[in-house]
């Protein structure tokens, strides 16, 4: 079967007497054989099981873990080829979700560092590796032992229990994987017990590592329980070992799942947080910190919502989502006033103190639901909005959310999407009273299928 375009979210698509194949793990001239996975009357979806002949396109990977490994799922396409599904991947979607009428999309905004470029990386320990059936019968016939003590790395694709032992990581820049290895090493030879998912017993979970581009790093190590003795001696050994990092946590995590936002992080050493730039302004990140976790893509994706607002300095500004503060701070000295409404108490806390890192006091926000918060006393507070900016989730805008844009009537909306799809959606609810003035992809994620979106809306003149 060829392979003849793709389709989104890592799927490529084949078509055979006119129904139409959803594939994973082939790109577009691939010749394979597949395994259903789902079969209705006009379409299916498969996966790959044979390759008869690999696309002229493809290149060899430049990491050993890649199929296994959950992430970088596009490795073995040259970059130029990844931006240019990617775009596609936000024409068609607009095109097909949306059904309204839109302006040409610009080009998209690659990444100029393809590989070192997320600034967090979380990392899941485990008493032993992820090892595919192909690999662990061979391992088996020649009588080597799969068992370990405990690894270091990232979960297998689509497994929650399983984790890849990785030996380097190619996403961000050393000290990184010589911490993650410098802690399997400790606990091995300390004979301290790595975490056992599905036993709920174990100390050894997780840790988030930060390295911001002001020279700046945190880790963050997330234990099962408390033990002074393990912290002391492990933290006072990565101390010594990379004299370089800035601020040292550990996080006590007793529950069924790795979430740690509703835990609190204990400094070990340092600040217990670090500071990172864009453009000139400055972003204090604590370990629980909403960031954009590629900082020079950022600046380019805040530049087109900049750009996509066309201030001219007396606006009145809506952030929705606005997180930490970054979107709405980074455009505050081309606006009267910033408004930021977001849910997560921490995230307002840290917007705040953005703001007054940066002497910025024209901009204020506010903890809760946008639906709740922004009603009519609140307008009259804080004036009705010139533009407002929206960065939602994945799953898009709630519809009563969008009711609540058309009922606001800004001038102006910029839509900051990671999922066009959604987007798309919320396009076409907002369409009886805007229009689709610009639309500009930013890959944020090199070797994913993950892409960003911003598109500009204008009020239309009724």
């Amino acid at each position: 079967m060829l392979v003849q375009n793709y389709a989104a979210e890592g799927k490529s698509i084949a078509r055979r007497e006119g129904k139409v194949f959803f594939i994973q793990g082939a790109v577009p001239g691939d010749v394979v054989d597949i395994q259903l996975t789902r079969n209705k009357k006009d379409w299916a979806e498969g996966e790959v099981i044979h390759f008869k002949k690999y696309a002229a396109e493809r290149t060899e990977p430049f990491c050993q873990h890649f199929g296994i490994c959950g992430g970088c799922q596009w490795q073995m396409l040259p970059y130029k080829e990844q931006l240019k599904y990617k775009e596609q991947q936000v024409a068609d979607q607009l095109q097909r979700i949306s059904k309204i009428p839109l302006p040409g999309i610009n080009p998209i905004l690659g990444c100029d560092e393809i590989i070192h470029y997320r600034n967090k990386l979380e990392y899941t320990f485990a008493t032993r590796p992820f090892i595919p059936k192909e690999i662990f019968r061979e391992m088996k016939m020649r009588g080597d032992s799969p068992e370990s003590a405990g690894v270091g790395g990232f979960h297998a694709k689509g497994m929650f229990d399983k984790i890849v032992e990785i030996d380097v990581c190619h996403l961000q820049s050393p000290p990184t994987n010589e911490i993650r290895k410098a802690v399997v090493h400790f606990c091995l030879m300390h004979k301290i017990p790595f975490y056992d998912i599905k036993k709920q017993e174990g100390w050894l979970r997780n840790t988030q590592i930060r390295i911001a581009q002001t020279g700046e790093s945190m880790v963050n190590i997330i234990v099962g329980f408390e033990h002074e003795d393990w912290v002391e001696n492990l933290f006072t050994f990565l101390q010594q070992t990379f004299p370089q990092i800035t601020t040292w946590l550990y996080t006590i995590n007793e529950k069924r799942n790795d979430s740690i936002a509703d835990l609190e992080p204990i400094i070990f050493s340092g600040r217990g947080y670090i500071f990172e730039k864009l453009e000139h302004y400055q972003y204090k990140i604590g370990p629980k910190s909403f960031f954009q976790t590629n900082t020079k893509q950022a600046e380019k994706l805040y530049r087109v919502v900049r750009d996509f607002s066309a201030l001219k300095g007396h606006e009145i500004i809506y952030d929705l989502y606005c997180g930490t503060g970054s979107i709405g701070l980074f455009l505050s000295n081309k606006a009267k006033h910033i408004i930021g409404v977001e849910l997560i108490r921490e995230a307002v806390d840290d917007a705040i103190e953005n703001a007054r890192l940066n002497h910025i006091e024209h901009a204020d926000f506010f903890q809760g639901d946008v639906l709740e918060v922004c009603d009519q006393t609140f307008f009259e507070k804080q004036g009705k909005p010139d533009v407002i900016i929206t960065d939602p989730p994945r799953a898009g805008m709630h519809e009563s959310l969008v009711k609540k844009l058309l009922e606001i009537a800004a001038p102006k909306i910029v839509y900051v999407s990671c999922n066009p799809a959604t987007q798309a959606r919320d396009l076409a609810l907002l369409a009886d009273q805007y229009e689709v003035e610009k639309i500009q992809p930013v890959d944020m994620f090199p070797h994913t299928h993950h892409i960003e979106n911003v598109v500009s809306l204008t009020l239309k003149e009724i």
